[in-house]
């Protein structure tokens, strides 16, 4: 059990775990779509620097024709500075397929005419990405296009050479047109591919967000919900054992407010009543009549001691921490009936004992008071009318419950009184006790998880039956 108490120590409490899973769950979301954002600002600024690539390539090729015809050179210039902008794109695309980030692919780009606050997102997404799919295939039509670039470049040197040696034929011209015109078509569905797939590409990623998103904050909102509905049962849970305290208050302080009434009342009665008595026998002569007063004090003397014993028992009942332990059944009721006999008529009771269970585990001092109680309580109420006065005691088990059972052929209980005898100073003969035994009995039969039951005939006889536990679960 000690193994089990201390493994709970280390379990997490319902609602620590809902707000970690929140917490993990918003700090999840804020990555995700951080990095998303990310994603899809570099594949932006991928589609911007195609737009440049082909512009760049279209105006090259543009340039490269015009000076196939006119040899203008000027026109050889214009059409080497637009390819240098695919040609900055490529060197980019190879040195970052080598040799990762570094100065050169970021040169690269910008020949591109790349803008410069979109250099970081080109590099990052191309060294982290470049074996993810959609990537990969746009990185492979870009491969190609440079590739077509590499030959438009070769064509226009060819070109610049023949004019420069004034050996271009007319028949060349008609070669050299169809073919930059079948690298120009070739390039433009080249470029198609490479926006589409990074279109596809950020779709992707648009939709894997929302969904992402979708459910993260599902999960959110089903922890809020979850840990607002404990906490709302915890408030409810506490009001009502607030609730219930408050009752008990009031209770203990009624019960209180009776108890010292009647306790000062009890205790200074037998005080008033030996006062006068002693101020009579101050005054008589008469040795019998004295002896009559005599008895009458010790009466009261033994009135007030049962009182205070009951306020003591009160006192243990309340106070004292329960303690199972072994005990014997047997010497508590021997120890019982020896201390009662200076009882009134204990002496003329036959006591039956059938204890067919002794050693039991419970709580030693509340089954003294137990016991105490309902044995005394037996010998006051014995019905001195009858010829033989008996209290028989048994003890047994029953359908798993420790039954200790002390029934008398006393005067009884009337069926009006029946409701109230574990009340508290609730008493059918005040002069035969404090009202305090049977009450002090419940609660005791209480304090040890039991609870006791009578049945009783006026002039017939009571019987009290108190039943616990055989074993107690911890």
């Amino acid at each position: 059990m000690h193994k089990i108490r201390s493994l709970k120590k280390f379990r997490l409490p319902n609602v620590f775990i809902l707000i970690l899973i929140v917490f993990i769950s918003c700090a999840l979301l804020i990555c995700i779509n951080f990095f998303t954002i990310k994603i899809l600002s570099a594949n932006r600024a991928y589609v911007n620097g195609e737009s440049h690539y082909s512009k760049g390539q279209k105006d090259a090729s543009l340039h490269l024709i015009t000076y196939l015809y006119n040899k203008d050179p000027n026109q050889f210039k214009l059409y080497l500075q637009e390819l240098k902008v695919p040609q900055g794109d490529g060197m980019a695309r190879k040195t970052l397929l080598k040799a990762g980030d570094n100065k050169a692919a970021r040169q690269g780009f910008l020949i591109g005419r790349n803008h410069y606050d979109d250099l970081d997102d080109l590099v990052w997404l191309f060294v982290n990405f470049k074996k993810v799919s959609f990537l990969a295939k746009a990185i492979h039509e870009w491969e190609q296009g440079d590739l077509l670039i590499e030959e438009l470049f070769i064509i226009g040197t060819q070109i610049n050479a023949k004019i420069k040696l004034n050996t271009l034929t007319v028949d060349d011209q008609k070669r050299f047109l169809h073919q930059i015109s079948n690298i120009s078509d070739k390039l433009t569905i080249n470029e198609r591919n490479f926006s589409n797939t990074l279109g596809h590409g950020t779709r992707e990623i648009k939709n894997l967000l929302i969904l992402t998103n979708f459910i993260f904050t599902l999960i959110i909102i089903l922890s809020v919900c979850s840990y607002y509905s404990i906490m709302v049962k915890r408030l409810v849970v506490s009001k009502k054992e607030i609730e219930v305290k408050n009752e008990n208050l009031i209770l203990a302080n009624n019960e209180l407010d009776r108890f010292v009434y009647s306790a000062s009342h009890d205790l200074r009665s037998p005080i008033t009543s030996l006062k006068g008595l002693i101020e009579i026998t101050q005054l008589e002569d008469d040795v019998d009549q004295i002896r009559d007063y005599l008895n009458l004090m010790y009466k009261s003397l033994a009135k007030q001691d049962q009182f205070i014993s009951d306020i003591i028992d009160y006192s243990k009942n309340k106070r004292k921490q329960v303690i199972m332990e072994p005990v014997s059944l047997q010497e508590i009721f021997n120890e019982a009936i020896s201390q009662l006999m200076h009882i009134e008529n204990a002496s003329k009771i036959t006591f039956k004992q059938e204890l067919l269970v002794d050693q039991i585990e419970s709580d030693g001092l509340r089954l003294k008071i137990i016991i105490s109680n309902l044995l005394s309580n037996a010998i006051k109420y014995a019905d001195v009318t009858k010829q033989e006065m008996f209290i028989s005691i048994k003890t047994y088990i029953h359908e798993g419950f420790n039954k200790i059972e002390v029934s008398d052929n006393g005067i009884g209980i009337n069926d009006d009184c029946k409701d109230y005898i574990f009340e508290m100073y609730f008493g059918t003969n005040k002069n035969k006790g404090s009202g305090l035994g049977l009450y002090i009995v419940k609660e005791a039969v209480e304090n040890i998880k039991g609870n006791i039951s009578v049945f009783s005939e006026s002039n017939i006889g009571s019987k009290f039956i108190v039943t616990i536990p055989t074993s107690y679960g911890v």
